[in-house]
């Protein structure tokens, strides 16, 4: 992919955003593979200002900058357009925003969108990216889209038809960050380059497998959004069975993208689908409580902003699969 390129995010605001995406956006910058000829555009509700917006990015890349004076440059590329998904004019004035930042970074048209937002806007961002001709071939188009992708099989399958009457399938990225991180991208070393390791990964030798996912950090800002999710669709629907999935997978043929995929639809066809009564056995539920960890203070789950004081949404979940 070119490094000239006009990249748009929808949900600029929010907590994926300053958390992940502007630091690797700034590590892709530093390390040389985001040239000078790039510009960002950041979408959401907020009527933030340019300037407000540079300095959310700076904050949330200071730490990895070798100057305010880098981080500051590297902000500069960031432009922001408070955006209501539904209505036709902002997308207007985004196609609007797109040419003008397209010729000042002579990005060539390249462009690429990351949708930051829930599940039920994807159709409609895509619809009118098309409608409005921003999607209009010239150059390299993506779109990448995080977890959750739909609350189901029906959503998700509703999901896939919605993008693709807009993208094409080669243009579509439906990610998981947690597969990107340095230990997770070494399971494939450790277990098929490793001779210890790759003789006994079987079950005559390994009992069981336990994955576990602490986190310290509360719902923060997330509570809208969480409280629609719940655990389960947050963290096991997703990151647990990719890894799993990894942990689980017989040695692909090759490492090519398809291969790799085969192996682990493999495991995920042949995992143990219980009833509803061994379900209320295998799994357990849970919300966190107000307390102290390390000595600081944390309200509870109900008392979050955006969150039903009533919510029974589990911010906890354990259970057991089984692969046959």
């Amino acid at each position: 992919m070119s490094s000239k390129v006009i990249v748009t995010i929808f949900g600029a605001s929010g907590d994926l955003a300053k958390r992940k995406l502007y630091p690797s956006l700034f590590r892709l910058y530093k390390s040389g593979n985001l040239s000078e000829n790039f510009a960002v555009i950041g979408t959401a509700r907020r009527p933030w200002s340019k300037e407000y917006f540079e300095s959310v990015v700076v904050e949330s890349i200071l730490d990895l900058a070798d100057s305010t004076e880098q981080a500051q440059e590297f902000a500069s590329h960031f432009y922001y357009q408070s955006h209501d998904v539904n209505d036709t004019e902002h997308y207007i004035a985004l196609r609007q925003l797109q040419a003008e930042l397209n010729e000042k970074y002579q990005a060539e048209h390249n462009k690429l969108f990351f949708l930051s937002m829930a599940p039920q806007f994807f159709g409609t961002i895509a619809k009118h990216l098309k409608s409005e001709n921003i999607v209009d071939g010239k150059g390299f188009e993506r779109l990448i889209v995080e977890k959750p992708f739909g609350t189901d099989y029906e959503t998700a399958s509703k999901l896939n038809e919605e993008l693709l009457a807009a993208f094409d399938e080669e243009q579509i990225y439906r990610i998981d960050h947690y597969l990107g991180k340095e230990m997770i991208q070494s399971i494939f070393a450790v277990r098929f380059a490793n001779m210890i390791f790759e003789n006994v990964w079987n079950r005559e030798h390994i009992d069981n497998v336990q994955i576990t996912f602490a986190e310290r950090l509360g719902v923060e800002e997330r509570g809208g959004y969480y409280d629609q999710s719940g655990a389960l669709r947050d963290m096991v629907q997703n990151h647990t069975l990719q890894l799993l999935s990894l942990l689980a997978m017989d040695k692909p043929a090759s490492f090519t993208k398809d291969e790799i995929r085969a192996e682990k639809i493999k495991v995920f066809k042949n995992l143990y689908h219980p009833t509803e009564e061994e379900l209320k056995e295998q799994f357990i539920r849970g919300q966190y409580r107000s307390g102290k960890i390390d000595g600081m203070k944390y309200i509870s789950y109900r008392s979050e902003p955006n969150v039903n004081p009533e919510s029974t949404t589990e911010t906890f979940a354990s259970g057991a699969f089984f692969v046959d």
